[in-house]
């Protein structure tokens, strides 16, 4: 009896392993995948239209993260608000954000990615009407946390949505294009804002929104979660929309249907479910890239940049607007390089260049407080400023979005997503918080400090991080699940 429970289990966990172990007969198309050879007969518009509206949610999101800082002296002089409602009106966009993490991936799963960026583009909507009509400091503050909700579903379910209608050879590429989209909302919030009055800035916050919303019309769902909920028919219909008519989906449909039917002999998993050990090496991946990215100190950094260039004897305005433009052309170069370097080498490319904008910044202030070099000092601070920025567009502001759309298998992709964006948020939040007071305890301490954890950074990718570029969802997710 015992023999024979034994050779049951290890029947289940061969069946369960089978379909996603990579035939050899798969390696020559794999081979013309990453020669350009895929599907020549497939139609990609869709999939480029999908992603665009996609990404829309994505320039909202940027939108809400730079709305607060060319409107500041004007919201404060309109409604006479003081330092610390004003503080309160800014942080508390991280808040909604976290509650946005934590409910975006059960929403995802129960309504569908569609649904899930319907609600988001509503709360954003919503948020931006209540700053419109505010009169004081709490429609301020509820609008505020709308738009933070929002953003915090977009920060999952946009990734998530491209990785799953993307082909393999154009997935990495698609998905980056969330990070630019951010990056060009957050610069064109910095730029237009010094153009326009703080309410009819949050009239243009609703303009990508309402792009997203009409687009949702236009384009099909999530074919992978379709075929996880059981609608099969809709699923080939979305899928044949995706590749074009008259692309060969068999392969590629047999493959996601086959994987489903496999993860369905899996139990539920909610929260605590993940911390059994086959979930292990998902798990520390995904959360693990988002705490190096967000206590690498980017949005200590991001938040306060012009008092940075102000501390360092910088023009901070001239400083701001050169972050604010170098950023979107350097993510679009990480973009391209995705898929051609792969995640790994530009994770490592942009930690390396992490540590040395740290470094940089912080010998400026090293020399300033000291009194050596003055006149250095400043150059130094924003050549470290610009260098720290330009390595994290390129690699690490995108990437871990990219490698956590990938790497959790579907069945508990919700629950695992839900929380790699709650430790983003969370992350966002203390180092934003603790900045100012990092800064008063030293300055030249505070960069020395984010540059050790980027270091860190590198080492984790180079001992923990899968390379993912040119393999299908399924293929990776058997990879981490062998490992």
């Amino acid at each position: 009896m015992k023999e024979d429970i034994e050779q049951s289990e290890n029947k289940l966990h061969e069946d369960i392993r089978a379909p996603l172990i990579i035939q050899t007969n798969k390696r020559v198309k794999e081979e013309h995948v990453e020669n350009g050879c895929y599907e020549k007969k497939q139609d990609r518009f869709m999939v480029y239209l999908s992603t665009f509206v996609a990404v829309c949610g994505s320039f909202a999101f940027g939108s809400c993260v730079g709305y607060s800082s060319p409107t500041q002296s004007a919201i404060r002089e309109d409604l006479n608000l003081s330092i610390a409602e004003y503080s309160l009106f800014g942080s508390i966009l991280t808040f909604g954000a976290m509650i946005g993490a934590i409910t975006s991936g059960p929403i995802a799963d129960y309504i569908g990615r569609k649904g899930a960026m319907r609600i988001s583009s509503a709360f954003c909507v919503a948020g931006w009407l209540a700053i419109y009509f505010a009169q004081g400091a709490l429609a301020l503050d509820i609008g505020r946390l709308a738009k933070g909700y929002g953003m915090g579903v977009f920060s999952y379910v946009v990734p998530v949505f491209i990785a799953e209608i993307a082909p393999r050879d154009l997935r990495g590429a698609l998905t980056t294009i969330n990070q630019l989209m951010i990056c060009c909302g957050v610069s064109v919030s910095f730029i237009i804002g010094t153009m326009l009055t703080w309410r009819t800035l949050a009239l243009a916050g609703i303009i990508p929104c309402t792009i997203l919303l009409f687009g949702l019309f236009i384009i099909p769902e999530s074919p992978r979660w379709l075929a996880k909920i059981g609608h099969q028919k809709e699923f080939e219909l979305a899928l044949r929309r995706l590749r074009g008519k008259d692309a060969d989906i068999s392969e590629e449909a047999a493959e996601i249907q086959e994987y489903i039917e496999t993860l369905e002999k899996l139990p539920k998993v909610n929260l605590l479910d993940l911390f059994q050990r086959r979930y292990s090496s998902s798990l520390i991946v995904g959360v693990g890239l988002m705490v190096f990215q967000q206590f690498g100190g980017i949005n200590g950094i991001c938040f306060y940049t012009g008092s940075i260039f102000e501390s360092s004897g910088f023009a901070a305005d001239v400083g701001t607007i050169i972050y604010a433009i170098i950023q979107v052309p350097i993510t679009a170069l990480g973009a391209a390089l995705i898929d051609r370097a792969g995640r790994k080498p530009l994770l490592l490319v942009s930690g390396t260049g992490l540590v040395i904008g740290c470094m940089l910044t912080g010998i400026s202030f090293y020399l300033k407080g000291h009194e050596i070099a003055i006149k250095a000092a400043p150059i130094l601070a924003v050549t470290g400023i610009l260098v720290y920025i330009g390595s994290f567009s390129v690699g690490m502001g995108a990437v871990p979005w990219v490698v956590m759309s990938e790497i959790y298998p579907i069945n508990i992709k919700g629950a695992a997503g839900s929380l790699a964006t709650l430790v983003n948020w969370f992350g966002a939040w203390a180092c934003s918080y603790t900045f100012n007071f990092l800064m008063t305890w030293n300055s030249f301490g505070t960069f020395v400090l984010y540059a050790a954890v980027n270091a860190l950074s590198i080492l984790f990718v180079i001992k923990i991080v899968p390379e993912t570029k040119g393999r299908t969802l399924e293929q990776i997710h058997a990879a981490i699940n062998a490992s």
